[in-house]
């Protein structure tokens, strides 16, 4: 499954809105996904003129449902340099 293909898969058009990043019916993680599809095709442009696109989930328990890349929360991978002090 390629997450940026032109074509939307079949599964995304049942997908319901999360207003959480998570499967609105058992809560799961979008890290714990079986299938994803990000629509780079259509952004749209919210405050401060940033994009922000679609990012579909088909969830484990079989739900499908999509939520906006602005409203996915901060990543505990992400390397933080403001958190490092000067000797």
């Amino acid at each position: 499954m390629d997450a940026f293909q032109l074509t939307p898969p079949n599964w995304t058009s049942d997908a319901v809105h999360a207003f959480e990043f998570c499967c609105p019916q058992c809560s799961a993680s979008s890290l714990e996904a079986q299938q994803v599809w990000i629509n780079r095709r259509s952004p749209v442009y919210g405050d401060n003129n940033r994009r922000k696109w679609q990012e579909f989930y088909h969830c484990q328990c079989g739900c499908a449902w999509w939520a906006w890349s602005s409203d996915r929360p901060p990543s505990p991978f992400k390397n933080n340099n403001d958190s490092l002090t000067e000797p």
